[in-house]
């Protein structure tokens, strides 16, 4: 689609695949690639896709953060480079499309934070995952934010404070990943889940997607009150008419979207 030097993005029918391709340096995120990967996704949002799966090229999901380019900055440096981090993690859950991570190999560090960003994740078996900051000099702060979300306190502080790699079916167990496939059957893996997730109006999808991303974490009054407005105006959209029409009338809904 695009010309990128770090990533590669190919348009399938209704669904856009984002591959981090520098599998020289085991797909670590740079600056540069971090970039890259903010405006593919920022592209794929603006499209009419209903579906976005990021992957990568090589021999592991990615390595995290790019060392070589860390340490080249001095402080206000450094966190630029977060702050464009967070950007993307915050791009991926804001966008109207499923977006789902197609994980093989090592996801590490920030890479293991992209899973958790994701709306929903299949990992291959051989998939591993792991927080290696809390074994070394750089604890892994803003890759446990959303890790943190996915699998809750105490499995987050095994993590991350020990630094292990957990497997695919552990990280199946504990709620990182939605699903483990064969190594040999993680494409058809990815393509069933992604295919029952996009069904449906794009619109109500979308705006449905969002609204869960907002109450979730909030106290239970202020989940609802945020939903029961939502669920409310979204009443009044065409497919949501359409969706009760069909239902009422006895018929599949022809969606407007």
């Amino acid at each position: 689609m695009d010309d990128y030097a770090h990533i590669l993005t190919e348009r399938d029918d209704a669904t856009v695949t984002i591959t981090m391709n520098r599998p020289a340096r085991r797909n670590s995120l740079s600056h540069d690639h971090l970039a890259e990967l903010l405006a593919a996704f920022r592209a794929a949002g603006e499209s009419d896709a209903t579906g976005i799966v990021l992957a990568g090229a090589g021999p592991v999901f990615s390595a995290g953060h790019d060392f070589g380019d860390v340490a080249a900055r001095d402080l206000t440096g450094v966190r630029e480079l977060l702050q464009l981090c967070t950007e993307l993690m915050d791009t991926i859950q804001s966008v109207p499309q499923v977006v789902l991570a197609k994980v093989h190999g090592l996801a590490t560090a920030a890479g293991c934070q992209l899973v958790g960003a994701c709306d929903l994740a299949v990992a291959a078996e051989s998939a591993g995952f792991t927080l290696p900051g809390g074994k070394g000099g750089w604890f892994c702060h803003t890759p446990a934010v959303p890790v943190a979300r996915n699998i809750g306190r105490k499995r987050l502080m095994e993590m991350a404070l020990t630094g292990d790699v957990i497997d695919a079916a552990t990280a199946l167990d504990w709620g990182l990943v939605n699903r483990v496939a064969a190594d040999d059957a993680l494409d058809e893996a990815v393509g069933d889940l992604l295919a029952r997730a996009t069904r449906g109006s794009r619109t109500s999808k979308g705006l449905g997607k969002q609204t869960l991303y907002a109450q979730l974490g909030r106290p239970e009054q202020d989940a609802y009150a945020i939903a029961l407005e939502v669920m409310a105006a979204a009443s009044q959209l065409p497919a949501a008419r359409e969706g009760m029409a069909a239902f009422l009338e006895k018929r599949h809904p022809a969606w407007p979207d």
